[in-house]
């Protein structure tokens, strides 16, 4: 496993970060694994190197937070691992369960800390922008966590660039914590990010930690064709259906699978070489429910694509509606 700073800070991450919204509660969502299927997984990941690990107060309504805690400090060393978890996102329809006041930010912290079973939450992330609260309330809240030992750094996930600047400008302008990373929404199928986040990221010291690397799936090579709801997830989430329904997407995952072919490997494995090759890029936040898949990701760090590869990936790409 390689290693890479997390933004401008010291701390070391793996080029693989497991995301653990696959693991919680099949209550949630179907295709999610339960404890006991989920134990595989954190041991292999361990085992290969693997010390980031992602996961949200809102998967599985705190489940997946419980399991994650369970099996890193079953398998980890605490001390090694990067555990981030993210809030925003309600539990309910009922007043102060969700959001970014000072009041949501204080106790969604704090119910994190008791599920993960951790003293501090290593990244601590802003799931969305909360529209009804200044981005001052949230940044001095979350400062106060950093402050206080319960959070040791923050970061923040998908947004628009001039919003995410205005929000590094505040953490300046009143010596606050600042976000070290940006969760965003980033993979050969969407590419918009290149135009702002992914630049202001490289001019900030910011690490860019992609969600949806494979884009649900279809940059797996698995799917016959665009809109294949043929697997448990895709049948069951939609996402892929509104996020990935151009044309062109279809001729992108055909260039993945071509290099692929010529080099002998997957087509999952290429995709995420290609985004391990980019400037701003830490670690893409993979998903995994079978064995293969987690295989699949670690073995991508060690492919180093040739320019006439990125090329030949890059060049299907048409602009796309921001999503």
């Amino acid at each position: 496993m390689e290693f890479t700073r997390l933004g401008e800070t010291g701390v070391q991450v793996s080029r693989i970060c497991l995301g653990c919204m696959s693991y919680g509660s099949p209550e949630w969502r179907p295709w999610v694994l339960d404890e006991a299927k989920a134990k595989p997984f954190f041991k292999r990941a361990v085992e290969s190197g693997i010390n980031f690990f992602d996961t949200a107060n809102m998967y599985s309504l705190g489940v997946s937070e419980e399991v994650t805690g369970k099996w890193l400090r079953e398998f980890a060393n605490l001390d090694e691992c990067v555990i981030a978890t993210k809030l925003f996102f309600p539990f309910s329809d009922k007043p102060n369960a969700g959001g970014l006041s000072r009041k949501a930010v204080q106790q969604a912290c704090e119910a994190s800390l008791r599920r993960l079973g951790v003293d501090t939450i290593d990244l601590y992330q802003i799931h969305r922008l909360d529209n009804a609260t200044p981005i001052e309330e949230t940044l001095s809240a979350l400062d106060d966590l950093v402050r206080q030992g319960k959070v040791r750094y923050i970061g923040a996930s998908s947004m628009y660039a001039w919003e995410f600047l205005h929000a590094l400008r505040a953490s300046d302008s009143n010596g606050w914590a600042r976000f070290v990373t940006m969760q965003n929404h980033y993979n050969l199928i969407y590419r918009e990010e290149e135009r702002e986040m992914m630049p202001l990221c490289e001019s900030e010291g910011v690490s860019s930690i992609p969600w949806s690397p494979l884009a649900r799936g279809m940059l797996a090579g698995t799917r016959k064709k665009l809109g294949d709801d043929s697997t448990v997830r895709s049948e069951t989430d939609g996402l892929d259906q509104i996020l990935y329904n151009e044309p062109s997407d279809w001729d992108v995952v055909e260039a993945v699978k071509k290099v692929a072919e010529a080099r002998g490997a997957k087509p999952a494995q290429v995709a995420l070489a290609w985004l391990l090759s980019r400037p701003a890029v830490a670690a893409p936040i993979i998903g995994a429910t079978k064995e293969y898949q987690l295989e699949d990701a670690i073995a991508a760090v060690d492919i180093k694509l040739e320019e006439s590869e990125v090329a030949a990936l890059e060049a299907p790409y048409k602009p796309h509606g921001v999503k």
